[in-house]
């Protein structure tokens, strides 16, 4: 019986650069150092993309979908990128070896491609495998003509397939519009996504968050998901209503082009009374900090408020911290409503600890990849492996 077709998005992450790397380092240190990277950006994709297979410098992913979260698919190339780099970093300033392999780390940069399409999904020797022309497709993209047409060195580029599968105006986003030709294929138009300008502008970006020493009110739920889990849950539109009953509707306004990130913003009715939550800072999957407003009889309440990801040996705690107002006359306010919704939120705990769960068990993620130890005299010994922090 054959196995059925299925949508998936196809994603490949590429170490650009390794084939001129590898041409006079030395080949023991260069290969711990792209099993440290390649680790790390394989985990840094779970579990939204399950790894199909590493292809040298390059891992394979997929997830099953038919319809894409645009916002979600640029958040986890975004944060996957912004950790290679900062882990790019780390092992060139933990190393003291001064060989060519260590010396040249920075040489390499990391790239994406990412297709939307169907494939058949059957498993050979024990391990998923995918068939179909889409496969082939994704892979051809990998060789392509941006750094030559578009002057970019680390980019996503993504398929118009994929931007249509998806709710994301790609031009408003600052992609820049992008074709390859492939022979038997023929014309594959596709946007190309500047991380290097991306990473920049994260470095540049300042911080807003309600760290747990300017807390008025603060709620913790640990939970047995990982972090990737939890944010996601946490803030795609419309799970809200699910553990949190007195919220009756949420609607989003997006921010430029359709992605939700700093101006972006929440309406939440808790039935007759709206409140209003304006993203300040997003920093997936560590956290999201806004500005709530309530509006109450004695006039609006304007609370900065974060929720907090800490990820632990068992999977993730949630915190969520409200800080005080700085006005005044909103004091009396938070003093009273504060104390109350902590609690509404610490009945509902368990609800939203069993949805997690629910939803870690609903996904098909495989088994997780196993870290590399370092050898006690190579390159990377002093470097705790395979981490991507934010």
């Amino acid at each position: 019986m054959l196995a059925a077709t299925q949508p998936t998005c196809f994603l490949i992450a590429d170490i650009s650069g390794y084939t001129g790397y590898l041409a006079d380092v030395e080949l023991d240190h260069a290969q711990d150092i792209l099993a440290d990277l390649v680790g790390a950006v394989v985990t840094a994709l779970r579990p939204n993309f399950r790894l199909a297979k590493l292809e040298g410098d390059a891992a394979f992913t997929f997830m099953t979908a038919e319809k894409i979260d645009g916002s979600m698919l640029l958040d986890t190339i975004e944060r996957c990128y912004f950790g290679f780099r900062r882990r790019r970093r780390d092992v060139r300033q933990a190393t003291s070896c001064d060989c060519n392999a260590c010396a040249r780390i920075p040489d390499l940069d990391l790239k994406f491609v990412v297709h939307h399409g169907s494939a058949i999904h059957h498993k050979v020797a024990g391990r998923q495998e995918l068939v179909g022309p889409d496969v082939i497709v994704v892979h051809r993209l990998l060789k392509n003509d941006v750094v030559e047409t578009a002057g970019i060195k680390a980019y996503a580029l993504i398929s118009q397939a994929c931007i249509d599968a998806s709710d994301i105006d790609p031009a408003a986003l600052g992609m820049v519009a992008h074709n390859e030709t492939y022979d038997r294929i023929g014309d594959v138009p596709a946007w190309v996504h500047d991380l290097e300008r991306r990473w920049r502008e994260e470095e540049a970006r300042g911080r807003v968050r309600v760290s747990p020493e300017d807390a008025f009110v603060t709620v913790s739920v640990p939970t047995n998901v990982p972090p990737q889990v939890a944010w996601e849950f946490l803030t795609k539109p419309g799970q809200r209503m699910t553990w949190q009953p007195w919220v009756t509707e949420v609607t989003v306004q997006e921010g430029v082009g359709g992605r939700r990130g700093p101006g972006s913003a929440n309406h939440c009715m808790h039935g007759k009374d709206a409140v209003v939550e304006e993203i300040l800072d997003w920093r997936p999957y560590d956290y999201v900090t806004d500005r709530t407003i309530l509006a109450t009889p004695d006039g609006p309440l304007r609370v900065l408020h974060t929720i907090e990801l800490e990820p632990t040996t068992t999977g993730t705690t949630i915190h969520m911290r409200f800080a005080a107002p700085k006005a005044k006359r909103e004091m009396p306010l938070m003093s009273v409503i504060g104390p109350a919704y902590a609690q509404a939120l610490e009945s509902q705990a368990p609800g939203l600890v069993a949805q997690l769960d629910a939803e870690l068990a609903a996904r098909d993620a495989g088994p997780e990849p196993e870290p590399i130890a370092p050898r006690p005299d190579g390159p990377l010994s002093g470097l705790q492996p395979m981490v991507i922090v934010g």
